[in-house]
């Protein structure tokens, strides 16, 4: 594809960004009947749109099109569909989307760059502790990325420390791939059954699913825990099925780099128009090089923002910040505004909780209200106190506190038929 185009001067990426958009918008003219109708609706004239700031002129795609009118995105035939995937379904039912071969080639080339960010190369061995099953995109993206890249991998999948720290030390990975909390885990095991971790072959992990570093880019509780513990190197990353594009760290953790020619990207505010560099508001994404699925100014929900000084690796390419949450989870509580990753971060630094989760509901005056259920090995007095505190030293605001057994909480947070752990209910 165009590897070297993130560190080409900032004039060469967008004009390549905007040669790929005007094939993305012929192709979908063509094939999608989805933006067919919506062309068609709006009167849009593709041919009018030449630049990047050119799309605000088209209307954006959201989960409920792609729940409502799932196969219309379908741009090829179905004989060409090598996988089907399904989204997680994180704030509603989960999607549908497809594959074709070239996508899986675009997929494996989107995640040998990434790895490559995160300073992979051939000859590290990388233990991936994710599943390749269950229609799940991600682990299927990092084993096509690996062989790509040349480096090697171990399908070990989610969960089990006894038989991740087994692979470690039978195999001998230098980097691990798997949610960050996971991590803790990990340690405790090691820790419960004297195992010297701190000196195993593990030098690198790259994070998925979770944030390891606050807004002005330094570690946050959770990367600052890990880190206390395990002295090795920490990556984070975003990513999702609807992108197919990943945006990894580099060694100088300050951001995720955007792969220019695989995604285009939009910052959008409030009254749905662009924000200035810096700001927060609603990620907007237009993929490029996709076959089966493309989409066109879809709303990811996810709020970041954007920096373009060129990092130090050389890459002129933005970077994307740390997420502060999904648009619609945020909450107003006692006229402060939350995201559940500012509560979840305060969590994973207290050494008392083993696990929990996050329940926001309405009041009887229609307020929200916030409920913080938490499993812990020995609930001693004063401890609903202590965590109360610690809430408000960070957020200046303490929800309610409720202990109860750390299996029933496990339950809540990890169901058989769900992929990823369940740390925010909302009942609003």
């Amino acid at each position: 594809m165009f590897e070297n185009i993130e560190f080409q001067p900032v004039e060469e990426i967008k004009k390549l960004q905007e040669q790929k958009l005007k094939k993305a918008l012929i192709y979908l003219k063509d094939h999608s009947p989805f933006y067919q109708r919506l062309f068609k609706k709006y009167n849009i004239h593709i041919e009018k749109i030449k630049t990047i700031e050119d799309l605000q002129h088209i209307p954006f795609t959201d989960k409920k099109d792609l729940q409502l009118y799932n196969e219309d995105f379908l741009c090829v035939p179905k004989e060409k569909i090598i996988d089907y995937i399904t989204t997680s379904g994180t704030l509603g039912d989960p999607v549908t989307f497809a594959c074709s071969e070239k996508d899986l080639q675009r997929l494996a080339y989107n995640e040998k760059i990434s790895f490559m960010c995160a300073g992979l190369r051939p000859g590290n061995i990388l233990q991936l502790m994710t599943t390749i099953d269950k229609r799940f995109m991600a682990g299927l993206a990092y084993f096509l990325g690996i062989r790509e890249l040349g480096a090697s991998i171990i399908r070990v999948g989610n969960g089990i420390p006894e038989l991740q720290w087994d692979t470690i030390e039978r195999i001998k990975p230098d980097s691990i791939m798997c949610v960050p909390s996971f991590i803790l885990r990990l340690i405790q095991y090691a820790e419960e059954h004297h195992l010297d971790y701190k000196n195993s072959s593990i030098r690198r992990i790259i994070g998925i699913g979770e944030g390891l570093r606050d807004q002005n880019f330094e570690l946050n509780l959770l990367g600052k825990r890990i880190k206390e513990k395990w002295d090795v190197d920490l990556f984070a990353t975003y990513s999702s099925t609807e992108m197919a594009t990943t945006f990894s760290e580099c060694e100088y953790g300050c951001g995720g780099h955007h792969h220019p020619e695989l995604i285009i990207v939009e910052i959008i505010g409030d009254d749905d128009q662009p924000v200035p560099e810096g700001q927060y508001g609603e990620v907007v994404i237009t993929t490029l090089g996709v076959e089966a699925m493309p989409l066109l100014r879809f709303r990811t929900g996810d709020i970041a923002s954007i920096h373009t000084k060129p990092c130090k690796c050389g890459r002129n390419s933005f970077r994307i910040s740390p997420l502060i949450g999904r648009k619609n989870q945020m909450i107003k509580y006692k006229g402060t505004t939350l995201y559940p990753n500012a509560i979840f971060d305060v969590l994973d630094n207290i050494e008392y909780v083993e696990n929990y989760y996050v329940e926001v509901s309405n009041n009887e005056v229609g307020m929200d209200k916030v409920k913080v259920v938490v499993g812990c090995n020995n609930v001693q007095e004063g401890l609903i106190k202590d965590m109360k505190d610690r809430f408000r030293a960070r957020l200046r605001v303490a929800p309610d506190v409720v202990f109860e057994d750390i299996d029933e909480v496990r339950k809540i947070v990890h169901p058989q038929d769900k992929r990823k752990a369940v740390k925010f209910i909302d009942k609003r």
